[in-house]
């Protein structure tokens, strides 16, 4: 008797296992569907904001995102500089954005 109490007891506990198992792939792929669907605002410019040069002069330009806004750096090298001071940056390519308007009209 004690057997079939320990015997029901591992397979309850083994099928409350796989049943939270097939919840976690379902859940997981929410969570990267929801990350997909929420696309960066792309890089408007066709410099580097940190060096200035022109993107493309050192080979493929140095693509990240940053609090929902795409940018594009010349290299990874200008990268640690923009960690040093990311608001810097972002302040800069909003001034760049104005500007490119301004003398589009």
């Amino acid at each position: 008797m004690k057997r079939n109490v320990r015997f029901l007891q591992h397979a309850l506990a083994l099928a409350v296992a796989v049943a939270a198992l097939a919840f976690v792939p379902g859940a997981l792929a929410e969570t990267t569907a929801g990350a997909k669907a929420e696309k960066a605002k792309p890089y408007p410019l066709k410099t580097c904001l940190v060096s200035g040069k022109k993107l493309d002069t050192m080979g493929k330009p140095y693509v990240f995102t940053y609090k929902g806004q795409e940018f594009k750096l010349c290299c990874g090298g200008c990268k640690a500089d923009f960690d040093k001071d990311p608001a810097k940056f972002v302040k800069k390519l909003a001034d760049e954005e104005k500007k490119a308007k301004a003398t589009q009209k």
